[in-house]
């Protein structure tokens, strides 16, 4: 049985909810990946004072007065969340700030702040639209429309900051918005700290009426769920490789990758629920050197999680027939630009991949090659191709494979509880069991 790690989008958000609280909370099982870390780091800064309570377990206590920045720099790692969600939090405060961000953050665009900013009363100058970010508010709600096309994490980080603020009778127009269970995630979030929630009309409009007193503990704990997306290479392998148990995922969660079992259902992949346990069957059948394969060609339409994008490419390697998957123009802005990245990475395994506007073809059939590869620096690519890895039919290297280190920094380890070789260098190569 593997555990799931902690979902950084949980964790992240819960650190953000934690510093705008004033009073104590305790983050229990709280992520320890890079951009959990990054967020831990960056409410410090803004304020918080964080210590580890042993006394209590795994858990994160966080003591807060609201945003009171320690000094004038924030650094998001290469967090595409952190910064979009944080950046409107940090302007809460009057005081001038510097955000910056590492690895593929600084290509990622930021332009949006450009345009909504001065409608909330905040400086903001940006480096043509990416970092490094200059703001300074503080930050005042006020009616205003924004787009949703480019990602669900801008608005995250709206909702949270006018609820601190204390938006009264504004709201928040929403065009075109995506991955809409982000921000189901992020309402709940909120709920669970007492925060100030806006009344949610079809995703289109946000509409704060007036705030209301709540009784808050002294001390209010929230545990981090276990992540879906992390978990959906976990599963995938599970289908590929060999009967799998997975514990710590919520049935009911509000992430946008639990799709991930809508996509079991398609490709024919038999997976059940054990009590508060994940126990997914084994899809392929090794016969001596060949493999009977049971896992069918499908579609699925991953436009609001794109996330499952990686792991639904190496099921689909696996596949009988072509499989196809819609939502590849979300891919664009994250770390690599993913649906070519996945074309030329998984091209390498002698897997086809094509792509046509919003649609990705995968060509399915035969055990993927043996090949040397690399991760592009990009935690999900890396985890895609040690699960196409898994019944390859000789080893596959990845290079610069400590990109997974990102979301995920105990995925080797737990892969090897399945039966895989994994040498761990300064490359990784998987082999299959």
């Amino acid at each position: 049985m593997i555990r799931s790690p902690r979902s950084k989008s949980s964790m992240q958000r819960a650190c953000a909810a934690a510093l705008l609280r004033t009073g104590i909370t305790d983050i229990v099982y709280p992520g320890h990946s890079q951009d959990d870390k990054a967020a831990m780091d960056v409410i410090g800064r803004l304020g918080a004072i964080l210590e580890r309570d042993v006394s209590a377990g795994d858990v994160l206590r966080v003591r807060s007065e609201g945003v009171r920045p320690a000094g004038d720099q924030i650094h998001c790692g290469e967090s595409g969340l952190g910064i979009r969600m944080f950046t409107p939090l940090a302007a809460l405060s009057g005081k001038q700030l510097t955000i910056t961000g590492s690895g593929s953050l600084v290509s990622r665009p930021m332009h949006f702040f450009d345009a909504i900013f001065p409608q909330l009363g905040i400086r903001i100058q940006t480096n043509g639209g990416k970092v490094p970010l200059r703001v300074q508010g503080p930050l005042r709600p006020a009616d205003i429309e924004v787009d949703g096309s480019l990602s669900s994490q801008f608005l995250t980080g709206l909702l949270m900051a006018y609820s601190a603020a204390g938006a009264s009778e504004v709201e928040i127009r929403v065009r075109d918005l995506k991955s809409k269970p982000y921000i189901d995630l992020t309402l709940d979030v909120m709920r669970a700290f007492g925060m100030h929630v806006p009344a949610n009309h079809g995703y289109e409009r946000f509409y704060f009426p007036a705030p209301q007193s709540v009784d808050q503990p002294a001390v209010l704990r929230y545990m981090v769920e276990g992540d879906w997306s992390g978990a959906a290479f976990l599963i995938v392998a599970g289908a590929i490789a060999g009967n799998l148990r997975i514990e710590g995922l919520q049935r009911d969660s509000s992430q946008a990758d639990k799709a991930i079992l809508t996509a079991l259902n398609a490709a024919g992949v038999e997976y059940r629920w054990e009590g508060e346990n994940l126990f997914v069957l084994r899809g392929v059948i090794a016969a001596q050197r060949g493999d009977r394969i049971g896992i069918q060609a499908f579609s699925f339409d991953a436009t609001e999680c794109p996330d499952l994008f990686p792991p639904l490419v190496a099921l689909a390697a696996y596949a009988n027939g072509i499989s196809e998957i819609r939502g590849a123009s979300r891919l664009t802005h994250k770390e690599s630009n993913r649906a070519l990245t996945l074309q030329e990475e998984f091209g390498k395994l002698g897997v086809r991949i094509d792509l046509e506007g919003d649609l990705m073809r995968i060509y399915g059939g035969t055990a993927p090659r043996g090949a040397v590869t690399h991760s592009r620096h990009d935690h999900r690519i890396a985890m895609a191709l040690a699960a196409a890895g898994l019944h390859a039919t000789s080893p596959v290297l990845i290079e610069e494979a400590q990109a997974i280190g990102k979301s995920y920094p105990d995925f080797f380890t737990d892969l090897q509880q399945l039966g895989v070789h994994a040498d761990i260098h300064e490359t990784e190569s998987i082999e299959q069991p």
